[in-house]
Parts: structure tokens; sequence; C-alpha cells
């Protein structure tokens, strides 16, 4: 069998792996590129195999830089399966309509034709097909199919690590893709699930030599800066991503408010997207497979544990330009999640340059973006072609995170350790996956490498 690495190789974004025996190819995820220029530019580049003859894609989770590219699959040819836990495949077409827009706009800018169009997007859902976790998908000949099947990563709402079972003729390998792993315990999401048993894994490093606070803190220290938001009559700026990190945040917000830790003031979920998406969450929040047992117990109590008085969900453009005529203290969450786009922008523009203004980053922040920026201590930004001085206290949290830090890598290879040949760093930028591939060979004494774009290996 053979592996390539055409995306998610020394860099965070655009996931994207070729996996072929004599029979089969297969993709697993097939992502936006995003971040810096360069990155994205890489979007508009053929894909450099045949769409056509992908026979099945199987995704790990619905964030854009891991399904972003599918109706551009499309466009070019692809008429395979697509295969995801059901989750994904409802935020997928949300996010997927909801990026072509974005695209649209961005191609319209740089002179480019779009990448896809609604039309390809409709098109991609019709090849969908939802998959429960532990159901074994066959794709082959006797004896040279491979078996696919879904795990929770515990990273995002039906979030899953793949495993694939190789038949006799392809030595009976066993790899696994991690997808994003959680940053467990989360939460309302069920924990990450671990392997005992693989022959090769390629695993996630967004945070590969990072370690986060204690998540028993974060909540902590999110009640220390409201309160001095609301004590110093000023803003709290959170750019959040749509998915997952909005849903938390309302989570945990619901908790401080409902239980007195938090002084009154509007807060405002400033997203469209974000609140479409936290329906979906209320749909599948009574389901055991996807949320953990504290959270479902919490849910048939009665607390709906996406809203609570306070909360403010600004859908339409009216009511989102309506939150400027609030006066301080307040606070906004907002997309996009590294303030490269969305309607976070009109609220830095306007807040960075007051001393009584504080944005808080609970995510990822990718090289070359407008939050990464901010969050390096950058003087002046700009904004909309305005230069928008930064006068805004900065502050992080690293528990907010919906990715596993480096201990909690290493935690779920270890079970896998007696078995392993080989493991790939991925998704990381090369810093962070480098610093995890050598501390994956000086603790577990396990081959590690991390392969770069365009690399093929035998397995």
């Amino acid at each position: 069998m053979k592996l390539t690495f055409y995306g998610g190789a020394r860099m965070v974004t655009g996931a994207n792996y070729l996996l072929e025996s004599a029979d089969v190819k297969i993709l697993i995820d097939c992502g936006l590129h995003q971040g810096s220029s360069f990155c994205e530019a890489l979007n508009w580049e053929p894909f450099p195999y045949k769409p056509s003859e992908i026979q099945a894609v199987f995704l790990t989770h619905a964030h854009i830089d891991h399904i972003g590219r599918l109706p551009k699959l499309w466009k070019d040819g692809f008429r395979g399966k697509i295969y995801s836990t059901p989750p994904t495949k409802d935020f997928a077409e949300l996010l997927l309509l909801d990026s072509e827009h974005i695209l649209r706009e961005e191609a319209k800018e740089k002179n480019k034709p779009p990448l896809y169009g609604t039309s390809d997007v409709i098109e991609t859902m019709k090849l969908w097909r939802k998959v429960s976790y532990h159901e074994k998908i066959r794709i082959g000949s006797p004896g040279s199919e491979l078996e696919i099947s879904f795990y929770d990563a515990g990273h995002i709402l039906g979030s899953s690590s793949i495993l694939i079972s190789a038949g006799q003729s392809n030595g009976g390998k066993k790899i696994v893709f991690s997808g994003d792993l959680g940053n467990s315990p989360a939460p309302f999401i069920k924990p990450t699930e671990y392997f005992e048993n693989a022959d090769y894994v390629l695993i996630e490093s967004a945070y590969g030599g990072r370690f986060h606070e204690d998540l028993t803190e974060r909540k902590a220290v999110l009640e220390d800066l409201i309160e001095e938001t609301v004590r110093g009559k000023g803003v709290l700026l959170i750019p959040a991503f749509a998915l997952e990190r909005t849903q938390e945040m309302i989570f945990e917000l619901n908790e401080l408010a409902e239980n007195g830790r938090i002084p009154s003031a509007p807060i405002f979920i400033d997203s469209p997207l974000a609140i479409k998406l936290t329906t979906l969450y209320q749909k599948y929040s009574a389901e055991p497979d996807y949320f953990n047992a504290a959270a479902i117990k919490q849910i048939r109590s009665g607390d709906a544990i996406f809203n609570f008085p306070g909360l403010k969900m600004t859908l339409t453009t009216e009511e989102s330009k309506a939150i400027n005529e609030v006066p301080p203290p307040k606070i906004i969450v907002a997309g996009a999640g590294m303030s490269n786009g969305g309607r976070i922008l009109h609220h830095e523009r306007r807040y960075l340059s007051d001393p009584k203004t504080t944005i808080l980053f609970i995510g990822y922040q990718a090289v070359g973006s407008l939050g990464r920026r901010i969050m390096e201590g950058a003087k002046t930004v700009k904004i909309f072609g305005d230069e928008i001085p930064v006068r805004a206290k900065i502050k992080a949290i690293g528990g907010f995170s919906a990715h596993a830090d480096q201990p909690q890598l290493l935690k779920w290879l270890e079970p896998m350790r007696g078995h392993l040949k080989k493991v790939f760093v991925i998704q990381g930028e090369e810093e962070q996956s480098l610093a995890l591939a050598q501390k994956i060979k000086d603790e577990l004494a396990i081959e590690a490498i991390t392969p770069s774009i365009g690399e093929t290996v035998v397995l």
C-alpha cells in the first residue's frame, strides 16, 4: 500500500491523504488551506491525483481545513462516496455553503475563478453517507479489501479518528488517522477513544510542543476577565470559531451565569453561522453517542445548556449593528476565530484602539492570520483598509483549545506502543511537528517522521 501526504504536512491546514492499494484509492479528508496567502493560493492548484479515480472520501470531522475542498473535488470529477458521522454531515452542509460565499468574494478580490459554486456543494452533499461510530465499511475486492471504521476523537461533536484495516494481500496492516484529537475531558462531548493495536499512525500536532493550562482553571480565568471587564466598563471581545468553540463558550458562560459567578452584563453571540450550528448541537444534545453523561443529565434536568438570561443571539445584520448602541460593559463572541473574516472584524475595528477593551483568544491562531499578529503584539493592524492602533489588553486561554496538547498526544499513542512500526506527525506548524516527533522518539522509542507535502511512503 502507498500513502501520500497531499496536505497537512508541516502545516496545520489542508488535510488531504491518499491511500492506495492494488484496487482501491481513497482519501482521508479534503481540506481547505488556510492562514497565510501562500496557503490560500494552494486551494486553486489542481489536485495532484485524478478525482475521478477516487472511490471514497472518509472525513475525520467538519472543520473547513478538513472538508473545504470537497466541492472542488466533485467539480473536478469525483463521483465516489463520502463517509462521515451524522453530525459531521449536518455541520458540513452549513459550513461549505458559508465557505462558498467567502471564497467567492476572495476569488473576486484576487481576480481568480471561484473555487466552486453553490451547485457544487449541493451535488457534493448527494454523495454523502452517514456512518455510526464503530460501524464497518468495506471497499475493494475480497482479500485485498480495506475495512474502515470511525472512533470518537473527542475534538468536536461527531469528530473521528479513522482505523483502516487492510486485507491479507496487503499484509493485514492497520493504519490509524488521528484526525484532530480533543482536549479531553471536554465540557459536554464524550472523551477521546484510544487504540491498542496499529502498525502505522498519522497523528496531528497543532499543539505538539505545547502544554495547555489545567482544564479546571480556564473557567476561573474567564470569570476573572469578565469581572475585570464589567468593573472597568469595558468590552470583552472573543474571536471564536463557529463550530464547537462558540458552543463551548456558551456552555461555560451558562455555568458561570447560573451559578452567580459573574456580574450581569449583556453577552452577544454575533455569528449567524455559529447560531445555526448551535441548533444542530441542540438536535444531538440528548444522544449518548455524542454527549457525555454529565451533559445529558444536565439537559434532562431541564437546563438549556446553550441558553441563559442575558445571552443574545444576533442573527441579522441589523441586530449585529445594534450591538454598537449598547453601552459597555458588554461581551461579544463573534467569528471568525482567527480574525480572518466575519463580524469580529467590525468589532475589532471599533474597539481595539480602546485601552478598556480586552481581546481574548481561545483557539489556534494560524501563522499569517490577523489574530496571530494581534496575539503576538502588533502595535497596529489593518482592518477594512484602516490602520487601527492596538491598545486593547491581549489575553489567551490555551485551556479552551479543542486540540490535545503534547502530554495528551503522547498519552493517546502510548497504548499502541508495542505494535507501532512508524508514526507520521502531521497537521502542525513545522516547529510543533518536529517537537512532537522528537518527544515520541525519546519517550516512546518509536520511529516518528514529519513528512513533506507530496511525499509518498510504502506501508
